[in-house]
């Protein structure tokens, strides 16, 4: 007896993501194709997925024999220890699990110790085991920080086969040329064929090569084509003059002020103001200095009756030299080519908002001469009359950190221990880490170190993140102080979960040693929270693991 069975109809093409677009939606506003709507469509949307689910895992229908595809190239590298490569599965493997009340455990996070492994492994020049390939790619998909150093470790197979799999086709996105090899800088006609043929993405990873190698060659290759590009893809190669920017660079951009997207304008105007010795920045300049001047006639006084000005600013009392501003009373289409948005956001004076601008693109090195021969140090001392300190000190902050002047950073910054934690022009925490980011790493190590002994914890987590891995001695026991003089007071450690964060990933290994004193539950003191104790000593027992946990991985990734 013949048995027949009986026929399934193929699923419709794209049958899964319509599934997903209607649990998105609601089943209120869309059903599946042969579910009626009412009451018993969200079940019947479950059961559909399900079905769907079972069929996607089943594998292919038999189809016609297609081409096999080529063979996945060859990763040179020298394979990782095997050490290494366990705990990368390990790593991989990890899966945060949900967390409550702001209790983390004793347990390390392992995934978020995959950056600190990847960069580790590049370093070192090693390629991954085949096999761990898959489960790289799927972390890469889900976490984009990871992307650039998971994709640089996983080599040229994972891009063979991001192409034989939708979910990894970011990889291809991700990659400069999308994996296909980029021409030589001397091979003149193979980069006027991709540019002139390539897709948006191999563009631009052939401008961004060709900028690092040879930028004049990559700015001729930009201007040849650039009144025919599109907007948004002017503005992408034009961001990509950011690397090696020079005086060459000036003619070019001076020309992209002229272009018809605001946002290219304004991306061209900052990059020339970036360039101290450029025209943009000398007619900033003039209109900079037509508005601040010192006054030898006057005190500095305690209201604000300047327009625009911010009332809140410091002012002071004594008898002296005060800085006084005449801030712009038009923005003229002069101010606007050079990068000058009229319009100011609401709640913002229009004067103070060309102010801020004008003073933010001007080089840094007029103020000397215009204020009298002072340093950048006597010149932040300087009271500012009317009001306008807040509003000028910001300014010359923006300006200090996108020119990257350390000198008008430090004055800006103050000392660390200063009662208003930061100096007079840092008027945020988001300001300050800009300036730091203009000193070299001991300085900046060594200032934040200083603001967290004098100041705590609770405003130095944007600070610290600025700070190099693995963070130096002296900011490194500043954290840990800290964070015994907050277990003291008898707050619970989620409270600095953030910091509590970065150290576990950033502090070095060896201080684990001196963490180990911390491990004991203290004594509860009579005004601090119930069970405090314990969770600290649970919150130091990870740091302490994930601190011994980090010089393992890093001894693994030695070269055998």
């Amino acid at each position: 007896m013949t048995r027949t069975s009986t026929p399934v109809d193929a699923p419709a093409e794209g049958a899964w993501e319509g599934l997903v677009t209607t649990a998105l939606l609601g089943t209120d506003r869309r059903t599946p194709p042969g579910i009626a709507p009412g009451p018993d469509a969200p079940a019947a949307l479950l059961d559909a997925a399900a079905v769907e689910t079972v069929r996607r895992r089943a594998g292919l229908r038999p189809a016609r024999a297609a081409e096999r595809p080529h063979p996945a190239p060859p990763d040179t590298r020298p394979p990782l220890p095997a050490a290494a490569a366990r705990r990368l599965a390990l790593l991989l493997a990890d899966r945060p699990g949900p967390s409550g009340g702001g209790r983390r455990g004793a347990a390390p996070d392992l995934m978020e110790l995959l950056p600190q492994w990847l960069a580790t492994a590049n370093a070192r020049g090693f390629a991954p085991p085949a096999h761990v390939l898959p489960a790289l790619l799927d972390a890469a998909r889900g976490r984009t920080d990871l992307r650039p150093a998971a994709l640089e470790f996983a080599g040229p197979r994972a891009l063979w086969l991001a192409r034989l799999n939708p979910d990894w086709r970011f990889a291809l996105r991700s990659t400069p040329g999308g994996g296909a090899a980029l021409p030589r800088l001397d091979d003149t006609e193979g980069i006027e064929q991709l540019w002139q043929e390539g897709l948006f993405a191999e563009r631009v990873a052939l401008l961004s090569a060709l900028r690092s190698g040879d930028p004049a060659a990559a700015r001729e290759l930009l201007a040849a084509t650039w009144t025919t590009e599109r907007a948004e893809d002017r503005l992408m190669f034009l961001d990509s003059l950011r690397a090696g920017l020079g005086p060459e660079d000036e003619p070019f951009l001076e020309q992209a002020l002229a272009d018809r997207s605001r946002n290219v304008r304004a991306t061209a105007a900052e990059l020339l103001s970036s360039l101290p010795g450029s025209a943009l920045a000398a007619r900033m300049a003039v209109r900079a200095a037509a508005c601040v001047a010192i006054d030898h006639t006057r005190t500095a006084s305690s209201s604000a009756d300047g327009q625009d000005a911010d009332a809140g600013a410091r002012e002071s009392r004594e008898p002296g030299p005060a800085i006084v501003v005449e801030a712009p009373h038009e923005c003229d289409s002069g101010m606007e080519r050079d990068g000058v948005v009229a319009k100011a956001p609401a709640g913002r004076g229009e004067r103070s908002w060309w102010f801020g601008q004008v003073v933010e693109a001007a080089p840094l090195g007029i103020w000397s001469g215009r204020l009298g021969g002072r340093t950048p140090a006597e010149i932040v001392a300087l009271p500012v009359a009317d009001g306008w300190q807040g509003e000028l000190h910001a300014a010359w902050c923006r300006a200090a950190a996108r020119q990257g002047d350390a000198a008008w950073s430090r004055a800006l910054l103050g000392e660390p221990t200063a009662p208003e934690a930061g100096g007079p022009g840092a008027v945020s925490l988001a300001e300050r880490a800009k300036l730091l980011g203009t000193l070299g790493g001991a300085e900046r190590a060594e200032w934040v170190a200083g603001f967290i002994a004098t100041h705590g914890l609770s405003e130095a987590f944007q600070l610290l993140g600025v700070c190099a891995v693995p963070w130096a001695p002296p900011l490194g026991r500043a954290v840990v102080d800290a964070l015994n003089i907050a277990r003291d007071a008898g707050s619970y450690p989620w409270s600095f979960s953030g910091v509590m964060g970065l150290a576990e990933r950033c502090l070095d290994p060896s201080e684990a040693v001196r963490l180990d004193a911390l491990l004991a539950v203290p004594d509860e003191a009579e005004n601090s929270s119930p069970g405090a104790g314990g969770y600290w000593a649970e919150a130091f027992q990870r740091l302490v693991t994930t601190l011994r946990l980090r010089a393992a991985m890093t001894e693994e990734l030695r070269t055998p």
